[in-house]
């Protein structure tokens, strides 16, 4: 009837078990006798490097430092202060970027539990602890912008790989699927 739909967008309204600093939270390691079913660490993707930053911030310098020379030699030095600026808030802007790309989530699932960890940028923490018999991942298909990957527990949900691309939080879901589904079979 649409052909261009919106999809829905779903809100994470799963209590976490622990909160806190990610230096002050214990382990949360399986049982020494628990054979880990699943293991992901996740990562926002960041596409410049350092040899890179250097580049550009070098290339903005010069740019600034040349077009201030000749702004101030025509008569209109307070433009330098405008260039030091600019300098400035490219800094910042990749600053804040690279500060982002500290935000990390882990999930590992077992025969008996599954754990979700989300460490944010600030270096807070905050666990997920759910059954693997209980939960059940799903994501819109086909996968695009602004497909989610949900794990739902208990009429629950919290939203995982929200800075992976869609083709990787496809390929997540898959196989996030397929470890739940072995652990269920008590693989």
């Amino acid at each position: 009837m649409f052909p261009a739909m919106a999809r829905a967008l779903y809100i994470e309204d799963m209590a976490p078990v622990l909160k806190g600093r990610a230096s002050d939270l214990p382990e949360a390691a399986p049982a020494a006798g628990d054979a880990r079913v699943f293991d992901a660490l996740l990562y926002p993707n960041r596409s410049l490097p350092n040899a890179g930053f250097i580049a550009v911030m070098t290339i903005v310098i010069l740019a600034n430092m040349t077009i201030g020379l000749g702004v101030y030699l025509m008569g209109a030095w307070p433009v330098i202060g405008f260039c030091g600026l600019d300098v400035f808030l490219v800094w910042l802007a990749f600053r804040l970027s690279y500060r982002q790309g500290r935000l990390h989530e882990r999930v590992r699932v077992t025969p008996d539990e599954m754990w979700v960890s989300r460490v944010l940028p600030s270096g807070h923490e905050t666990r997920w602890r759910l059954q693997p018999y209980w939960t059940e991942v799903k994501i819109d298909r086909p996968v695009e912008h602004e497909s989610q990957v949900r794990v739902v527990s208990k009429g629950r949900t919290l939203i995982l790989g929200s800075f992976l691309s869609p083709p990787e939080r496809g390929e997540f879901a898959a196989a996030l699927s397929a470890a739940l589904e072995r652990s269920r079979r008590g693989a």
